[in-house]
């Protein structure tokens, strides 16, 4: 890895400074996102659907943008922080919130030292029935299972991604791994703790449980559309919301790295000339700390 001109840098490996003991406080609550289907009032024609979808995501990230920005600085800083002191980092979702998680491991442009934390049935839609993964984010115990048998210690750091955040599973799984002396940072939607009921023992959210929160606005029932005709609120833009909030978490980490004096591990697309190289070389440099490559 060279480093960028001008600047001193340092392999992570070699970086001493240690994580501060404080928490970063969660963002504050904004005003709640309007229910389901608030972005309705497209034209009911194909192009207007389309359209009327990439409005309400822009206006989304619009949102995130201004109303989460020191949130996404406080998750970077997080990260950073953990990545210089020899820490770990984990990404976690189930369900469709597995795919932002997946979003942030082993791509092109992406930080060399996340990692997906898994377990049976959790990535993705990767069981039959389908219904069978719903289910499993409902079973208590689970979360505490799939914590046992990964390499998570004290010191790291984990990313939950859970849209709703009442489940049992994202619950337990905070709550089980800042018990362990792990940082969390929780990726939700506010909303649904507004809006719905908790679903697992301790009456509680994700967003309960974390050192920094991100709120990506998505309304109850993650649905942006409604027109005459589909008897459902349709549209859902939690996956293109997240899977940005994350990438930018991911930049401002870079960014926080960089002013430690630390070059961010990135890698490269294998698609390009000296890819396949240059992350043969992150990987030979940083093999303790990325777990998908062995």
């Amino acid at each position: 890895m060279t480093s960028t001109p001008g600047t001193t840098t340092t392999p992570l490996s070699s970086a001493s400074s240690a994580p501060s003991s404080g928490s970063s406080a969660p963002s504050s609550a904004s005003s709640a996102p309007a229910p389901s289907g608030a972005g309705a009032g497209p034209a009911a024609g194909p192009d207007g659907l389309a359209t009327g979808f990439l409005d309400a995501a822009m206006a989304l990230l619009a949102r995130v943008r201004a109303e989460e920005a020191g949130a996404i600085a406080a998750a970077g800083t997080l990260l950073a922080e953990t990545a210089a002191s020899g820490g770990r980092l984990f990404a976690f979702g189930a369900g469709h919130s597995a795919l932002p998680a997946q979003d942030l491991v082993y791509r092109a442009g992406g930080l060399a030292l996340m990692n997906l934390l898994a377990g049976p049935g959790l990535v993705g839609v990767d069981v039959r029935p389908a219904t069978l993964g719903s289910a499993l984010e409902r079973v208590e115990g689970y979360a505490t299972a799939v914590l046992d048998s990964s390499p998570l210690r004290a010191g790291d750091a984990l990313v939950i991604i859970s849209l709703s955040g009442r489940n049992a599973l994202p619950v337990e799984l905070a709550q089980a791994a800042r018990a362990r002396g792990v940082r969390v940072i929780g990726v939700t939607s506010v909303a649904y703790a507004e809006g719905t009921t908790a679903r697992n023992p301790s009456g509680t959210f994700l967003k309960d449980h974390c050192d920094v929160v991100l709120d990506n606005k998505i309304a109850v029932g993650d649905a942006e559309l409604s027109v005459e005709g589909i008897g459902a609120p349709f549209a859902p833009a939690s996956t293109v919301v997240t899977s940005a909030v994350l990438q930018a978490v991911m930049a401002s980490a870079a960014g926080a790295l960089l002013e430690r004096g630390v070059e961010p591990p990135m890698l490269r697309s294998g698609n390009v000339d000296g890819g396949h190289d240059w992350n043969a070389e992150v990987f030979a440099t940083y093999r303790d700390r990325i777990f998908y490559q062995h």
